[in-house]
């Protein structure tokens, strides 16, 4: 080896070593750093590891090893990455703290969303309190629980300014994809000097050079193996005796000399190497109780046990290497493996860590066990009420394993089945419900069973998949669980209402079956009246139902529901909001719908609160307010690994901002996402946009043939209702009137339905287009007044736009200056730039000078990153710096170095004198 500087360098990995030196210098002048080193077992990946270690005395330093039997208790491996840091557990805001206390088991509590509980550790590792910069070592993550590696992914993704380096060390091949799109480095195979050179530094005697090429083939530059494959061979072997060549993988060869070492101990040092194997935590104490409870003289065979090179005993027991484990464990006998957990169990006391007893106690028994399942299936309650699902989700498939009642083992495999699906695993979990179903399930289970396989396949497949068992399940859940057939029915509405046009069945059919469902023996809730509700404006057509729709929705904003019910019902009741033409419902309860989910840290209600709240912003006419919700969107995105909500959100922002470009690359990404591919919201949501976006820049032609296909589904509801206002401009504008004679009728049957100010404003705007003579002018002045009653601005100012070109064809010039420039006017301040050209030129057109530039767009010299300028916007709103982190998903150490950038570069000192025109003008065209 070779010296340079506290730790020899390794020989080969050069290279390796000076990008571990340049990310630690990154990190000590205040960046973070990630780095996954990825290879196969013996690689060198713990002893680049140990190096980085070495020359990060300056840094805190914090450590975790992933280990195989833990796989399935959730966040086992993030507690002892965080356990040194918690004593700035404090320092976090309350609801991260809570998410982290009853994630760690420190505390009881409502499950954490996963996502508020990443939230929190990167606010704990990014605010680990000192100057000093924290290094973060998960050696052999491939083992960390599916939770804990999932959560450090996200920490990972979220850095910033954070003077943090987080390395990661990953056997390859793992078990599954572990820790994707993250920097990583694959280690290679020595070459053949350098693997002599490691083969003589460490070769206990003389080498034979045949055998020493031998065994450099052979070692195929693995450096664990050059160490290791020697040892297997006699003095007489290294001497140039000859043997069998070994045409096993080399992981076996080296597992194999771990265990001809292993079987040379002694009978009590072997147990304890099978105890420590079968302990995945290293508890020193606990290893010792265990070896004394199988009459071990632990002191002496601690010191074989050393001795050998094999183990290490400190504050915690290390193996040499993860195959040391694995050899110490597979060799033993299975009767001796159950020795070793028995013990385990007995010297784990059950009131302090009653979920890892549990496990020892299913490791140590040899057939079905009914106290063992009954205590495995108490431990999956305690982790799912920490927000362990896969933890759940593994106590309940073993539970159900050893569970000897054939009625009570179905049950326990449904519940298994539903804790799978939830942790994301639907191969397992319909294995899982298969095997549920072929035991002895009552009516009730029965119908849950149904229910839990059309959530696998709607989750998995898609919604138009999923719908005819969600409907099924519903009515089979009627008579035994009201509640939950309610929601079902829910459920499977919204389902219909995605599926669209590609639905089997449809939205009829969920209708229908609502309506034959029995009568309510009580007052019927907000939620029934919503149901049946919605189900008559299918089945007898929208001017029928309109009415009690909007009545059953205005009840969600009237009467007070819990945040469960809220979080469950608002995003349905939304649409519906759209649907009824209510903007102010649709405003406040969006709004509401988004402060649920936020509090609550419930991420994957947040995305779609966050659609639903920004096509307000945008019908609105707060383009900005709908951008901060997309960059929001962006930022979940990039934190879950799924981009579909934020491609969602630009999809409905973009066509109004007039940005084709990024419409069309909005369009593309929402049409080829898993999530809703080929259904038929995306078909008309698609067209709708397009349908905008091509009014807005006077193409007509495009315009009409998009709004065409946008409305040919019109029980979707939403946007297809919006896709039928732009097919008729679109089609006057072509002189084509008599095409859009249908569509204008329908528009103008449901406002009268509805009867709000928005939708008589709108129908009076669809009226006047279709207007030929004096009565347009009427039309157009009712269009306006109405619209500007409303909180509906975009709908007014392109109202005020209409009637304005009117104006101009009739030559009445002044008038229609009047009109257009106030169109102009709104239309650029709420960047909806198409429509505010089209309003130029008309006021051009009509004799008027206008400076060309949107309004709301000012030239700078130094340009805002677009990341920087939603800061600047945030902090602009008036949010704090931590309330910005938590928006965003970064820390708090990120927005104060954004926040810095941004004053620098526009050249002032405080939030206070943050302008939205400046910060609107630094943006990169």
């Amino acid at each position: 080896m070779e010296r340079n500087g506290p730790r020899a360098a390794l020989i080969g990995r050069r290279n390796e070593c000076r990008l571990l030196d340049s990310l630690l210098a990154g990190v000590r002048s205040g960046r973070s750093e990630v780095l996954v080193l990825r290879g196969e077992a013996g690689i060198g990946k713990s002893e680049l590891l140990k190096y980085l270690l070495d020359r990060a005395g300056d840094c805190r330093v914090v450590r975790a090893s992933g280990v195989q039997s833990e796989m399935e208790l959730s966040y086992a491996g993030l507690h002892q990455l965080c356990a040194p840091l918690l004593d700035h557990l404090d320092d976090l805001p309350e609801p991260q703290q809570n998410a982290l206390s009853v994630a760690f088991g420190m505390r009881a509590g409502a499950a954490p969303d996963r996502f508020l509980v990443g939230l929190s550790a990167l606010s704990l590792l990014a605010g680990r309190g000192g100057d000093r910069p924290l290094v973060c070592v998960v050696d052999d993550a491939q083992w960390l629980d599916s939770v804990s590696a999932q959560t450090l992914q996200f920490v990972a993704r979220r850095l910033g300014a954070d003077a943090l380096l987080l390395v990661f060390a990953v056997r390859e091949p793992a078990p599954r994809e572990i820790l994707t799109d993250l920097p990583g480095l694959e280690l290679r195979g020595l070459t053949e000097d350098e693997s002599r050179r490691l083969l003589d530094s460490v070769a206990p005697g003389p080498i034979d050079r045949a055998v020493r090429e031998r065994i450099v083939a052979e070692s195929q530059g693995n450096p664990l193996a050059l160490l290791e494959l020697p040892r297997g061979l006699t003095e007489v072997e290294l001497a140039g005796g000859f043997t069998d060549p070994d045409t096993r993988p080399l992981s076996r060869q080296i597992e194999s000399g771990f265990v001809r070492r292993i079987d040379a101990l002694s009978a009590r040092t072997r147990h304890l190497l099978l105890i420590a194997a079968a302990e995945p935590v290293g508890d020193v104490a606990l290893i010792r109780q265990a070896g004394e409870r199988l009459g071990i003289d632990v002191d002496d065979a601690f010191t074989e046990a050393e001795a050998s090179g094999l183990i290490r005993f400190g504050t915690w027991a290390r193996f040499r290497h993860p195959l040391v484990r694995s050899a110490a464990y597979r060799t033993a006998d299975t009767d001796d493996r159950r020795r070793a957990h028995r013990v385990l169990a007995d010297a784990i006391d059950a009131q302090i860590d009653p979920d890892r007893r549990a496990w020892h106690l299913a490791g140590a028994v040899a057939g079905p066990d009914e106290a063992v399942a009954a205590e495995l299936e108490r431990s999956a309650a305690r982790a799912r009420a920490r927000g362990g699902i896969a933890a759940a989700a593994a106590f309940l498939d073993r539970s159900m394993e050893l569970t000897p009642d054939p009625a009570r083992r179905s049950r326990r495999a449904l519940a298994a089945a539903r804790a799978k699906f939830q942790a994301g695993a639907f191969e397992a979990a319909r294995e899982l419900l298969d095997a549920a179903e072929l035991g002895r399930l009552d009516e009730a289970d029965a119908a849950q069973a149904l229910l839990l396989r059309g959530q696998i396949m709607s989750a998995s497949k898609s919604a138009s998949a999923g719908l005819p068992l969600l409907l099924e399940a519903a009515q089979r859940l009627q008579p035994y669980d009201a509640g939950l057939a309610r929601q079902t029915y829910r459920d499977a509405m919204y389902a219909a209402l995605t599926a669209g046009r590609l639905a089997r069945g449809g939205v009829r059919d969920v209708a229908e079956a609502i309506l034959r469902g029995p009568r309510h023996q009580a007052a019927p809730t907000p939620e029934d009246r919503l149901l049946t509700a919605l189900s008559r404006v299918i089945t007898d057509g929208y001017v029928q139902g309109a009415p009690a729709l909007r009545r059953a929705v205005e009840a969600f904003r009237t009467e007070e529901i819990t945040a469960e019910s809220g979080l469950g019902w608002l995003p349905l009741v939304c649409r519906m909001a759209h649907n009824t033409w209510d903007f102010e419902t649709w405003t406040v309860l969006s709004a509401r719908l988004v402060e649920l989910a936020r509090e609550s840290g419930a991420l994957a209600v947040l995305s779609s609160a966050l659609l639903l709240r920004l096509s307000n912003r945008v019908f609105a006419g707060d383009l900005h307010g709908a951008g901060l919700l997309v960059t929001e969107a962006q930022a979940i995105g990039e934190a879950t690994g799924s981009r579909f909500f934020a491609h969602y959100g630009a999809l409905v922002v973009e066509p109004f901002r007039g940005r084709e470009a990024a419409t069309r690359e909005a369009i593309d990404a929402v049409a080829q996402d898993r999530l809703l591919r080929g259904e038929g919201k995306v078909l008309t949501a698609t067209q709708w946009a397009m349908a905008v976006l091509c009014n807005g820049s006077g193409r007509y032609e495009e315009a009409l043939a998009a709004a065409v296909r946008g409305c040919a589904n019109p029980q979707e509801l939403g946007l297809s209702l919006q896709s039928r206002v732009e097919l008729v401009e679109a089609a006057v504008r072509l002189g084509r009137a008599r095409e859009a004679v249908g569509e204008a009728r329908t528009v103008e049957e449901m406002a009268l339905a509805a009867g709000t100010p928005w939708a008589l404003g709108v129908a009076a705007a669809v009226r006047a287009l279709m207007s030929e003579d004096a009565a347009a002018e009427g039309l157009h002045r009712e269009a306006v007044d109405l619209l500007e009653t409303t909180q509906a601005r975009m709908d007014a100012a392109r109202a005020r736009l209409r009637y304005g070109e009117w104006l101009r064809a009739q030559d009445r010039r002044a008038d229609a200056r009047a009109q257009l420039s106030q169109a102009h006017e709104t239309l650029s301040a709420a960047g909806a730039e198409a429509f505010a050209e089209r309003a130029r030129r008309e006021l051009e057109a009509a004799g008027a000078r206008v400076d060309g530039r949107i309004v709301s767009i000012v030239t700078a010299p130094v340009e805002l990153t677009a990341q920087e300028a939603e800061i600047a916007r945030l902090a602009h709103s008036g949010l704090t710096n931590g309330e910005i982190a938590a928006r965003l998903l970064l820390s708090r150490h990120t927005i104060d170095w954004h926040l810095r950038k941004v004053f620098a570069k526009m050249g002032i000192s405080s939030r206070k004198q943050i302008s939205l025109e400046r910060v609107n003008g630094r943006l990169p065209s």
